[in-house]
């Protein structure tokens, strides 16, 4: 599965990486100026492009939780987590009675009241994704603890935090930050948690391939559409120069 964070407050954009074939889909909230409102747009895109849509809040806040969630999110990425008490305030957030604490109310979940209540807990309870960002030396260390909280569904590595936390900033390939992203994997991995990995250099993909490793967040939108913006004037640039080359060598013998 491979799935990418979208930073682009525009929903049309999410609806194209849906179309795309991107499995799955990070609207940011946490390095991102988007608002709410544009949330729950953005979520209606990946619902009718057929991409699975999960929300990266800023922190484990039950209200920030509650607002995504009753937008319409499929699930919940959780930065910077750290303890297991920080795994649990998320999932307790994030699932009803007898599993959680989410406040109740209808509107788009529930189709607007064409879904009974009782029939939407059970069916949110058993669906909504909860996922851990673990990008702190600490959360490293409290890895086991953290997958011991039942309801957490996905690890997620965040090397680039890591490798601050680890006193190489902007060092993700930093061997020390490499290996504790491997412990995260092989302890998730024993404990029957998904782990999604990062590929940031050549082979990476083929080397978690081989671990079994089946979920990948390839980036996110602005540097996508950075790329092939550039590529594309490049690609056009470089016709230009040629067209324009193959024409004064023909205007030259007349000159």
């Amino acid at each position: 599965m491979f799935g990418l964070i979208n930073s682009v407050p525009a929903p049309l954009l999410v609806e194209m990486l849906g179309y795309a074939g991107y499995d799955f889909v990070i609207i940011d909230l946490e390095h991102s100026c988007t608002n709410l409102e544009t949330v729950e747009h953005a979520l209606r895109a990946a619902e009718c492009s057929g991409t699975t849509s999960l929300v990266r809040v800023p922190r484990a806040d039950p209200a920030i939780i509650l607002r995504v969630l009753d937008a319409g999110a499929q699930g919940i990425v959780i930065p910077h987590v750290s303890s297991a008490d920080e795994a649990r305030a998320a999932v307790s957030a994030s699932r009803y009675h007898p599993l959680g604490t989410r406040g109740i109310s209808g509107g788009r979940t529930t189709g607007f009241g064409t879904i009974g209540l009782t029939e939407y807990f059970a069916l949110a309870n058993a669906e909504i994704l909860v996922a851990v960002m673990i990008e702190d030396r600490a959360g490293v260390d409290a890895i086991d603890s953290i997958l011991a909280v039942p309801g957490i569904d996905l690890v997620i590595e965040g090397a680039v935090d890591l490798s601050q936390s680890f006193g190489v900033p902007g060092q993700p390939l930093n061997p020390a930050v490499q290996a504790a992203i491997a412990h995260l994997a092989d302890r998730s991995q024993a404990a029957g948690i998904p782990f999604c990995a990062v590929p940031r250099a050549e082979g990476q993909i083929e080397a978690w391939r081989r671990k079994d490793v089946r979920a990948f967040l390839v980036g996110d939108d602005r540097g996508v559409a950075f790329r092939a913006l550039k590529a594309h004037l490049c690609d056009w640039r470089d016709k230009g120069d040629r067209a324009y080359q193959a024409a004064s060598q023909i205007e030259a013998p007349m000159g």
